[in-house]
């Protein structure tokens, strides 16, 4: 098998990529992005590309999400032992527990929040990391406000379900009081 190389001569080679896969927006934008800079003999930017990775697909999602970490102020370009992306970590971490559940917080270099939920139901449950691909806010306030809305909403979409395996409704409970309780201790600080 042939080693992938991006050169001035790849043109071909994403055109048959493209046709073989089933592209999402941005892989066709980087693509085409690639492509401008081999029309243009731009040696620099193609070696900035290639840098990203030992294949399209590689290079399409590292590109992509270094420039989602831009967006968040993270300039840095780093790679994890098997060459993706390294996620850069969020400044003022915090993990707001919540029973079974949590909520995670944290900001980038420029001041741009973002949050992630833990949720647990009982049995049931879903997770997602604090990373770049999260929605962004523009300070801690409204992105505790948008999680625990979220929360709230998650968890009260299973109240009375009949699964009650999956969806504990103890859990649920205790959860929603969890929630009230950092709302009411949010509202008291800004009466102070």
């Amino acid at each position: 098998m042939e080693k992938f190389a991006l050169t001035l001569q790849s043109e071909n080679d994403i055109i048959a990529y493209a046709a073989e896969n089933h592209l999402m927006r941005y892989e066709r934008e980087i693509l085409a992005e690639i492509g401008a800079v081999i029309e243009t003999q731009d040696v620099k930017a193609l070696a900035w590309f290639a840098g990203f990775g030992d294949s399209f697909r590689q290079i399409c999602m590292n590109v992509n999400e270094h420039r989602r970490a831009l967006e968040f102020g993270f300039t840095k370009i780093a790679f994890n032992q098997y060459g993706w992306f390294a996620a850069p970590k969020f400044l003022d971490f915090e993990e707001i527990k919540l029973e079974q559940s949590s909520i995670r917080i944290g900001r980038g270099p420029n001041g741009i929040w973002a949050y992630a939920l833990s949720c647990n139901y009982g049995t049931a449950g879903s997770s997602g990391p604090l990373c770049v691909f999260c929605k962004k806010y523009p300070n801690r306030e409204v992105a505790l406000t948008a999680a625990l809305h979220e929360m709230k909403a998650k968890m009260s979409t299973y109240l009375g379900n009949s699964d009650t395996t999956n969806y504990k409704q103890e859990v649920l409970q205790k959860t929603l009081k969890a929630i009230a309780a950092v709302e009411v201790s949010m509202v008291q600080l800004t009466l102070f």
